[in-house]
């Protein structure tokens, strides 16, 4: 059973996404065995609460510098083992050493079709802002690992989503995740469980 951490700052609908494929059995051979927001008012946290999963807030405002914070992060998620940690709207740098000991088993679901739109200060409805800026008729989501960089680890899966020429971003936004999002997360997730990555 593939023990899994995830990490989310807001709403947490990817989160959903995965409780719900995992109640579907369209995850199998996975659990949740910890959420962590850095974001004590996550509804992430909430909807987590609600399906009897172990929530908890470690928030960089309640430590005296970065270094502490980072200590204490790490300790959150050594204290459960997981065996895969999905970021899912995650707004935190992952310190190196989370990085270095989570190695191969840390993965990320970021709104557009990376290598294009992504990057330092690319997240949330930023993504979607500059991708209607540039006049892109196509963007979508990508599952990745997460390495040192920023948004430079390998591809798992990505699917492509029509941009319309009436979009705002934040429409952009909703489609993205009920067309992309919340059908390839589970689904990476799905693979890494029953040994298809």
């Amino acid at each position: 059973m593939l023990k899994i951490c995830v990490c989310v700052s807001g709403g947490g609908t990817n989160l959903q996404a995965i409780m719900d494929a995992i109640d579907a059995g369209k995850i199998t051979n996975a659990q949740i065995v910890r959420v962590i927001s850095n974001n004590r008012g996550a509804f992430a946290l909430e909807r987590a609460k609600s399906k009897g999963i172990d929530a908890v807030a470690v928030s960089p405002k309640d430590y005296e510098d970065r270094e502490d914070f980072n200590r204490a992060f790490l300790n959150c998620m050594d204290d459960v083992k997981p065996d895969l940690i999905v970021l899912a709207g995650f707004l935190v740098v992952l310190p190196p050493m989370m990085i270095k000991k989570y190695e191969g088993r840390i993965i990320n679901i970021h709104p557009a079709l990376i290598p294009s739109f992504c990057g330092k200060g690319f997240y949330g409805l930023k993504v979607h802002e500059a991708v209607l800026a540039r006049g892109v008729k196509i963007t979508g989501a990508t599952v990745h690992f997460v390495d040192e960089g920023t948004d430079t680890g390998p591809i798992i899966l990505q699917k492509a989503v029509e941009v319309r020429p009436n979009d705002t971003p934040e429409v952009l936004q909703q489609r993205v995740m009920e067309e992309a999002e919340w059908e390839i997360l589970p689904q990476a997730i799905n693979m890494i469980a029953n040994g298809l990555i």
